[in-house]
């Protein structure tokens, strides 16, 4: 791992750091799509709701087999590599989205938009693990989440002008942006010093790549199934609050913000703050402290919700409940790449993320079934619990006080 001075950066960790940034950005943007054209691929491909709702399921499960497979590939060849394929991919995909004709066409591409983003995820988180000063992880990744944000900000704006102006169809070529980027990574991007190391190695002597090795003795199970409960209960509160929260308040307490673009981008940016602030705590006081803050702090901040009475209000409260329940996304990063050792340790970041975003996805579709016939406060209160439970279950991992 490199170490470098307090305000000074290497080459490959400037390249690191903006090439994992940008990447989560573009990702983000090129997902976030399908919500702003999903009315409108409806009515252009005659359709049902249930049709289209399935998108985001193909979706998922692309993710999740793209961050199986090319978590091990990136143990295997190289996390550069894998950082490339996986940008091509989703690239190439979105921007096919502006050829499609069918339904099934539109299915095959939004699976392989799936399976390149679940494949970038670990390949740029293992990178920032590699490349920065263990004192320093934090907010390296805490920086490189906060791109993701952007680029969400970035598909809703997009979207509010390209749809009107040349239609839904068009903003899918802005996809091949990221085809110019990826060439740009492949360039100028090295392996970090760790991985060369490893792949140094004598081929009979290099420790085998397989997810088997996540489960290896009994604690290390433990281990790996704690994780991935606390990033379903993370993405579960994330997609359960971005997809219902608006339709809640509307629905619950009259309140028309709806589809309201400034609730959107104060949320996001009550997400960003958080995550800066996370990294910076799990820095200097270590992971147990910044979980523990965030998580106890979530648990509570859901009910703010409910008290919202207006539309500044519920900013207020969208925005505190967004620094604290999605602030941590970075720290999975983190505690996972310090947790397992460099030749599974993409694989790791992968498997654990991709189970647990494929798990907790199932959330927005919970919710909906609870509005039909449970109150506002019922439905805050499983939230609240299930982040009592991730607390509880970060406390459990014994390698956590060693980080």
């Amino acid at each position: 791992m490199q170490q470098v001075s307090n305000h000074t950066m290497t080459s490959n960790q400037k390249w690191t750091m903006a090439s994992t940034t940008i990447g989560q950005g573009l990702e983000s943007m090129d997902m976030s799509f399908l919500s702003f054209t999903l009315t409108s691929i409806i009515a252009s491909l005659h359709i049902s709701a249930g049709a289209a709702g399935m998108l985001s399921t193909i979706t998922t499960l692309g993710s999740l087999l793209g961050g199986i497979f090319f978590g091990i590939i990136a143990d295997k060849f190289g996390r550069v590599k894998v950082l490339t394929y996986t940008i091509f991919i989703f690239a190439f995909a979105t921007a096919g989205i502006y050829f499609t004709s069918n339904l099934l066409m539109l299915y095959i591409l939004r699976f392989l938009v799936g399976v390149g983003a679940g494949g970038e995820y670990g390949a740029g988180m293992t990178l920032i693990a590699e490349n920065f000063n263990k004192s320093k992880l934090g907010r390296a990744i805490s920086v490189t989440t906060i791109g993701g944000q952007v680029g969400s900000i970035a598909a809703a704006l997009l979207a509010a002008v390209m749809i009107p102006m040349v239609g839904w169809r068009s903003i899918y070529l802005v996809g091949l942006i990221p085809v110019i980027f990826a060439f740009v990574v492949r360039r100028n991007l090295k392996e970090s010093d760790d991985f060369i190391k490893t792949m140094e190695t004598d081929k009979k002597d290099r420790p085998k790549v397989s997810i088997t090795k996540l489960f290896k003795t009994p604690k290390l199970t433990i281990q790996t199934l704690s994780l991935m409960i606390m990033v379903v209960v993370q993405i579960a509160g994330y997609y359960g609050l971005i997809n219902w929260l608006p339709s809640i308040m509307q629905k619950k307490m009259g309140l028309s913000v709806s589809g309201s673009s400034e609730w959107m981008i104060v949320t996001i940016i009550g997400m960003s703050m958080g995550m800066m602030a996370f990294g910076t705590i799990l820095d200097k006081f270590g992971p147990r402290i910044a979980f523990g803050i965030f998580l106890l702090t979530a648990a509570i901040s859901v009910f703010g919700i409910t008290f919202a009475f207006n539309g500044i209000t519920l900013l207020l409260a969208s925005t505190v409940l967004g620094f604290f329940s999605n602030g941590m996304y970075g720290g999975y990063g983190v505690i996972v790449s310090l947790l397992y050792p460099t030749e599974i340790r993409s694989t790791a970041n992968n498997f654990i993320v991709s189970v647990g975003k494929a798990i907790g996805g199932f959330s927005p579709a919970i919710i909906g079934l609870l509005m039909e016939s449970h109150s506002l406060i019922f439905i805050m209160s499983l939230l609240s619990i299930a982040y009592v439970v991730s607390f509880c279950t970060m406390l459990s991992i014994p390698a956590l006080k060693k980080i």
